[in-house]
Formats: C-alpha cells, structure tokens, sequence
C-alpha cells in the first residue's frame, strides 16, 4: 500500500469510526448538544484557517485538500464533543478533568501519530500551547450550552405561560 493510500485509509477510518459511535448515544442527547457540537467545529475550523495562513500547524490531509481538516474536525472533534457533553454537563469538575484528559491524549500521542503519518504538523505552535488553548475553549464552550439551555427552558416556560393564559 502507497504512502498514499494509507494517508487515505488513515483519514477515512478517522471520519468514519466514530461516528459508528453517535447511535448509542440516543437522539435526545445528539439533538441536545449539537448546537454546541457545531459552534465548536466552526470555531476550530476558522482556527484552522488562521493557524495555516500564520504558519502555526500545516495540514496535510488528502481527504480535506486546503486549510480545514475536516476528516478531524467532523469525525473525532466532532463526536468527542457530543460524548464528553453527553456523559459530563451538569457536573462542571467532571466535565473539565474528563476534557483536559481527553485534549491531553489529542494533543500528544493522538497529534504524534499524525505527524508520524504526515497528515499534520505544528510548526510554529507546541504541542502544550494547543493543549491550553483547547482547554480553554472547553470552558468557553460549556458556558455556550449553559445559555443555550437556559435559553430553550426560558422559552418553553414563556411558551407554557403564554399557552394557559389564552385557555
């Protein structure tokens, strides 16, 4: 097999497996965080785009000709994002542990992986800073689905109000 065909393999099996995931996660849970799921694939996405044009990481990817990796950002990111929501919100600390945990493995060995396959690789930025930015986002991202919940319950309960007033 040709180096490549195995970048090829590599990246489909990366957008593909897990999503092999999303049915056991229940279509309540999928509905109710992708918002937050798709806020942060546009955000890193445009990440992407500055990160390349400034030279801080490139992007080798033969599934996502250009700047965006989508095979990463729509498979793994993507997922990841609804799974850790899905098992972790309402518990802050848990949520917080359980995504440093998982932007550590994404960050080192995950990140290592890739380079070693040459798919990606940081050029001007560490490994560590993108590791802090991610956790960062990650609380950023966790206020985003608190507004938006608080957002859907207040206006559910004006819609409740509003419906036993006209009865």
């Amino acid at each position: 097999m040709s180096n490549r065909n195995k970048k090829m393999a590599f990246s489909l099996a990366m957008l593909i497996i897990p999503w092999l995931t999303v049915p056991f996660m229940g279509k309540n849970s999928f509905f109710r965080f992708l918002p937050v799921a798709s806020f942060t694939n546009l955000v890193i996405s445009v990440f992407a785009l500055v990160g390349n044009r400034k030279r801080w990481f490139i992007t080798k990817n033969p599934l996502s000709p250009g700047n965006v990796d989508f095979s990463y950002i729509l498979g793994p990111f993507f997922v990841a994002t609804l799974w850790i929501f899905k098992l972790t919100y309402g518990n802050f600390s848990k949520y917080l542990i359980t995504n440093s945990v998982m932007d550590l493995i994404n960050c080192f060995p995950y990140f290592g992986i890739w380079e070693k396959m040459g798919l990606f690789k940081f050029k001007k930025m560490k490994h560590i800073t993108w590791y802090f930015i991610c956790v960062s986002f990650a609380i950023i991202i966790y206020g985003f689905q608190y507004i938006i919940e608080k957002s859907i319950i207040q206006a559910f309960r004006t819609g409740v109000e509003s419906k036993t007033i006209k009865e």
